[in-house]
């Protein structure tokens, strides 16, 4: 990559997109500016165009733009998807209703399950059966198949998922269909379960289908207008989608398999957050990332990201232990696990029926916004709440491109909170500001000792425009002593996109008892996958030492419902390999649920995995980060509100320093507040903060 050239990372929030550009040299160019809610796609070309204006670039220069969006979510989140029909086997019409009978909140009789995506008139049955190993017990007539893709086309679907009893095991009854459905409608929009998920479980695997058919059109029509739009600007650079898993894929692989980039956004501060804390040799951090609309916590261990199996999608926002599922959902793809609360700066301050103080979930968005964004915003948000605390500068935000009235934050938040329950207003909106933190407290709690994690262990890593605001308070409260804000902390999501590489997830069930398994079989099946994966790498133009596969292996305890997930290391599948494993689950199992059976008790191999990574030769990040944006001079100290630390540490008004993220090379004890482009952060009494080589601002509790 020539030193002319750009990289760029957008993130679209629900309240604003985030732009980055990288140079070869490392040069940094950002851009914050509000969401185009109705098409996303408009923001990311404005904001690249108001970018090139103001640094003098063109469009020829960017080599590559890596996204992320929501696109996908929010199409299931508004059942905004595709008219979905569903073929399936006959007796198994239901299984989309029926689901897995786990219900989100107990003793709640009158929780109703979510709308299934594929109305009953909508699914279609065939008279097939193909048992669990594959023999065919019923054959699927022809006549049988056209008639029920007949039925679906004649209800003008515009999109058909496929998914029969144990095709997992043997597909050709749904090739079958494939072929007659490419051959009536070739421009239709198919998604079948084989090529979607191999596995078993019913529900997960016609869940995952269906969800890939549903927002299939929908992410089709965005990434061609996004394409559209970018060469109607002048940039014809490559697009990648950054994947729920935190890999990235090409625009074309996402339009087929659409299901893996449903959480795309969180995905990118995450991956970020793993390439410094490796740099910075940080075993064990928490990331936290709090925008306007939700905050977002993860878990990164030994320097890789921690992934679930499965999640539920358009299930609300977490409200409680994530134990309990069954809102949304399910789709069975690798994902970062993440913990969600709707708690972010946009997040509504309001009053319940009790006389409680409640903060979100709903959210102001990016219009109206909070009361102070004077853009007719009338009820109380978090945002309005800090910068009455001192926290947020009264003046203006990103920079000064975004003018603040606190005056109207005060009188909304003195109408509507204070008044009403008899508080002063500095004491109310810092109830407020506690409340919100411990709302988000649950998610970190949710990622660490619910998995078994003391996050006394872990560093917090925050970013986000308001997560190093709130980081230290929330820190304390967990016990933990150290905080690392990254450079450009506001826009990290974006920033972090450009540390991921192009990844592609292949799974396969393959149920053995690992002491009597054929071990040959075993390894004739990950090769299977292997070849698969070095097809697509290839196709995308990676060859040779670019080209990086890593195995892991889906594993039980004989008769368990539910498997953990190991990495399987390289080299062949002996006995030696089977007592790796086998001590490797029992490990995760200790781990993970606080005990461990004994050497005889059998382990089941449930699945097969690949992760086939695309490696950019010359595209790392360069060693010196270079900020364009000048750090401006910081405004005159001002009072902040702190309310103490438990500790004998003063509560109230302290008049409390302004400063730049470079003053703190020497290293600053608190209070202090650090003013950005993209994010506050603010040091409390008690802490101490300094730079490190990296630019990374490192702050330690007392």
């Amino acid at each position: 990559m020539s030193a002319a050239t750009y990289r760029v990372g957008v993130d679209i929030g629900g309240t604003f997109t985030d732009i980055v550009l990288l140079g070869a040299d490392g040069t940094i160019h950002t851009k914050k500016i509000s969401s185009s809610v109705g098409n996303y796609a408009q923001a990311i070309v404005e904001g690249l165009s108001e970018l090139f204006v103001e640094t003098g670039l063109a469009g020829d220069v960017i080599e590559e733009i890596r996204h992320g969006t929501t696109v996908a979510s929010n199409a299931i989140l508004e059942h905004k998807g595709a008219r979905v029909g569903l073929i399936t086997t006959k007796g198994f019409r239901d299984v989309l209703e029926i689901r897995t009978l786990r219900m989100p909140k107990l003793y709640d009789l009158a929780w109703e399950k979510p709308a299934p995506l594929v109305e009953r008139y909508l699914r279609q049955v065939v008279d097939e059966r193909v048992d669990a190993r594959g023999r065919i017990e019923r054959a699927l007539e022809a006549r049988d198949a056209e008639r029920a893709v007949d039925a679906l086309l004649a209800e003008k679907v515009e999109a058909i998922a496929v998914c029969l009893l144990n095709s997992f095991a043997n597909p050709r009854h749904e090739l079958m269909i494939k072929e007659i459905v490419t051959r009536k409608a070739p421009d239709l929009k198919s998604s079948i379960s084989f090529e979607v998920l191999p596995e078993i479980k019913e529900y997960e695997r016609t869940s995952t289908t269906v969800i890939n058919a549903y927002v299939m059109p929908i992410v089709t029509s965005y990434l061609r207008a996004l394409r559209s739009g970018l060469d109607g600007a002048g940039i014809p650079a490559r697009l990648l989608l950054m994947q729920s898993n935190g890999g990235l894929s090409s625009d074309s692989a996402a339009a087929e398999r659409p299901m893996n980039i449903i959480e795309s956004g969180p995905a990118g501060g995450v991956v970020g957050a793993q390439a410094l804390a490796r740099a910075k040799a940080l075993p064990k951090i928490i990331t936290f990332d709090m925008g306007g609309t939700t905050a977002k916590a993860s878990m990164v261990e030994d320097g890789e990201v921690t992934r679930a199996s499965e999640y539920s999608v358009g299930a609300g926002i977490m409200s409680g232990s994530r134990l309990l599922t069954g809102a949304g959902y399910t789709l069975k793809v690798p994902a970062i696990d993440l913990a969600e609360v709707g708690a972010g700066g946009g997040s509504l301050v309001w009053i319940d029926g009790g006389g409680s103080l409640q903060i979100g979930p709903q959210s102001a968005g990016a219009l109206p916004g909070p009361v102070c964004y004077d853009k007719g915003g009338e009820i109380p948000t978090v945002t309005d709440a800090n910068v009455l605390l001192g926290y947020i500068n009264p003046q203006h935000l990103v920079g000064g491109a975004l003018a603040l009235n606190a005056g109207k934050a005060r009188q909304a938040f003195e109408d509507k909170v204070a008044r009403p329950l008899g508080m002063a207003i500095e004491k109310a909106a810092y109830g407020a500001h506690q409340i919100a933190a411990s709302n988000m407290i649950r998610a970190i709690k949710s990622i660490s000792t619910e998995r078994g994690r003391d996050p006394r262990e872990f560093a917090l890593f925050a970013f986000g425009g308001n997560g190093p605001l709130f980081a230290c308070g929330m820190a304390r409260s967990l016990g933990m002593g150290r905080i690392v804000v990254p450079p450009s902390a506001g826009l990290f999501s974006s920033f972090g996109l450009l540390y991921a590489d192009v990844e592609h997830h292949y799974s396969r069930t393959f149920r053995r008892l690992l002491r009597r398994a054929d071990l040959a079989e075993i390894e004739r099946a990950w090769s299977g996958l292997a070849d698969q994966a070095r097809a697509q790498l290839a196709a995308e133009d990676f060859h040779g030492d670019s080209m990086r596969l890593r195995r892991s292996a889906a594993l039980h305890y004989q008769g368990q419902s539910y498997e953990l997930t190991v990495p399987v290391p390289d080299g062949p599948i002996d006995e030696r390999m089977v007592t790796l494993l086998e001590e490797a689950f029992g490990q995760e199992h200790e781990k993970t649920y606080g005990h461990r059976a004994g050497p005889d008790e059998p382990v089941e191999l449930v699945a097969i995995q690949i992760v086939g990574q695309g490696l950019r030769q010359g595209a790392g990040i360069p060693e010196r980060l270079r900020p364009s944006r000048a750090e401006p001079k910081p405004p005159p100290a001002r009072p902040a509100y702190f309310g103490g630390d438990g500790n004998g540490q003063a509560a109230g008004w302290i008049d409390t320093p302004i400063l730049r993220r470079s003053d703190l090379a020497a290293g600053r004890s608190g209070p202090l507040i650090v003013e950005e482009y993209d994010a506050t952060c603010v040091v409390p009494p008690g802490a101490t903060a300094s730079l490190d080589a990296g630019g990374n601002i490192v702050i330690m509790l007392g």
